[in-house]
């Protein structure tokens, strides 16, 4: 679905991605490793076409270099940033209406609904009416992630989804992501927690100054000592 060739990035003139090749297929999950600073959070922003870059992205075999985010997004792309974008004077219900987007009957991508997002998250529901600033950073995270959901994504881009949450929310965002999976949603995973990263995903690619440096199974980081030391352990 999602392919990048030799993708270089900038902001002014500092130089912060060097090439990087990676893929996203169908219905799996991609985790995205690295230490702060390598350059996953420009990939994804790369992607949604926010900063200058050289190369090739290909959604689905078209070109999307080049393109406003917006109509990223319209061809069925989701971004759920790291500092999560809620709209605080707004209610839940109301940030979620702001998801939505028209669908023509040609479009990809499951359709979700008010009901499918407080289903998935019950706490939502009883915070319906409630305005999104005064919300934990959990339940705004849940928020985020639903109201992007909410435009009927294929692909999914979460940047630290797990950041500062309470480990019972972690889990519940880790079983979001897999529910995700199993309807067909595909999901590029940002992420510093290696132990949920490697739980729930199909491959995983570690970055390291701007550039891939493994690509690879779950499995297979795992018993590459010298990536994990090198490039992920602190």
């Amino acid at each position: 679905m999602l392919e990048i060739v030799n993708l270089h990035a900038y902001y002014g003139k500092s130089h912060v991605l060097h090439g990087v090749n990676m893929a996203v297929r169908q219905g799996e999950i991609v985790a995205l490793l690295g230490r702060n600073g390598s350059g996953r959070s420009t990939t994804a922003k790369a992607i949604m076409g926010l900063v200058d870059c050289q190369g090739s992205i290909r959604w689905k075999g078209q070109e999307i270099l080049g393109k406003k985010p917006f109509e990223v997004a319209h061809l069925g792309i989701g971004y759920v940033p790291e500092n999560r974008d809620i709209f605080p004077k707004l209610t839940v219900h109301q940030n979620l209406l702001l998801g939505q987007k028209r669908q023509s009957a040609s479009s990809g991508g499951t359709r979700w609904s008010f009901d499918d997002m407080y289903a998935m998250f019950p706490r939502l529901k009883e915070r319906e009416h409630t305005e999104a600033g005064v919300m934990s950073g959990g339940e705004q995270q849940m928020l985020t992630l639903c109201r992007t959901l909410m435009g009927n994504p294929e692909l999914i881009i979460i940047d630290e989804p797990t950041e500062g949450l309470a480990p019972k929310i972690v889990e519940l965002v880790a079983e979001y992501l897999q529910t995700l999976k199993a309807k067909g949603v595909s999901v590029l995973l940002i992420e510093q927690k290696l132990t949920i990263a490697m739980a729930i995903s199909d491959r995983v690619q570690v970055m390291g100054h701007g550039s891939v440096v493994f690509q690879g199974t779950p499995e297979g980081l795992r018993a590459d000592s010298y990536t994990r030391k090198e490039w992920l352990e602190v």
